[in-house]
């Protein structure tokens, strides 16, 4: 839904086009990750060229699994404050989000030129980190009725299998939420729509130009995945 947005530029990068080895070949851009320091600045330099801009444009969080959204009112550079969401109406900023299962969310006010990203796992998800960034946006001068977002590649419904217990959290949160799972491969497991309920966390935020990109990144071995790579 974004291509068609004048002026803003997106990408949801594979794993592929890096220069990292190992289990983390080849695009790896964590920080936090154990990978070569010079390999990450190089894979993020190269992200960052993509939008042809400067590595130190590339805004991330150090991510949390929280609600927290934070303004980049500037490039951030080296600093990588804690939270889960950036947003800026700052031209040139790179709102940035990690993933290996978890679902990036990308906003877009076209009108009002603001921007967020969002890493929403199910912990985050379920704490509000969509919503919480709808409404920094809308601090910002956006409206959630002009929004439009992408729900980039994640660990998808039929892969994404849970315990009850993880059911419990969320229908404790909202017994609507039951919606989102169905029957996994026994009676002590279900499967969790991830990129459902980000979408319905989108619209109860007031976005409803809203959708996912179809891509299971455990299913789909040009991204990466926590998941299949640690066989949970």
């Amino acid at each position: 839904m974004l291509e068609g947005v004048a002026g803003v530029r997106h990408a949801f990068f594979t794993r592929h086009g890096g220069v990292s080895e190992g289990i983390y070949d080849s695009l790896n851009v964590g920080r936090g990750s154990k990978d070569e320091a010079d390999d990450i600045a190089e894979n993020r330099r190269r992200c960052a060229a993509h939008f042809d801009r400067p590595a130190d444009a590339l805004s991330t969080c150090y991510q949390i699994h929280s609600a927290v959204a934070l303004l980049a009112d500037q490039p951030w550079g080296e600093r990588r404050p804690e939270g889960d969401a950036v947003v800026t109406a700052t031209p040139g900023v790179i709102c940035g989000a990690l993933s290996a299962d978890c679902a990036p969310v990308l906003i877009v006010d076209p009108e009002a030129r603001i921007v967020a990203s969002a890493h929403a796992g199910w912990g985050g998800a379920l704490k509000g980190v969509a919503d919480s960034a709808v409404a920094a946006m809308v601090e910002l001068g956006a409206r959630p009725e002009r929004m439009i977002a992408a729900v980039g590649p994640c660990i998808g419904p039929n892969s994404y299998e849970v315990g009850l217990e993880f059911l419990d959290r969320f229908v404790a949160d909202d017994e609507a939420n039951a919606r989102f799972f169905t029957t996994g491969a026994s009676d002590d497991k279900r499967l969790f729509d991830l990129p459902a309920y980000v979408l319905a966390r989108l619209a109860a935020a007031g976005v409803t130009q809203a959708e996912w990109t179809g891509h299971d990144t455990c299913a789909d071995l040009d991204f990466f995945s926590n998941r299949r790579a640690f066989k949970r």
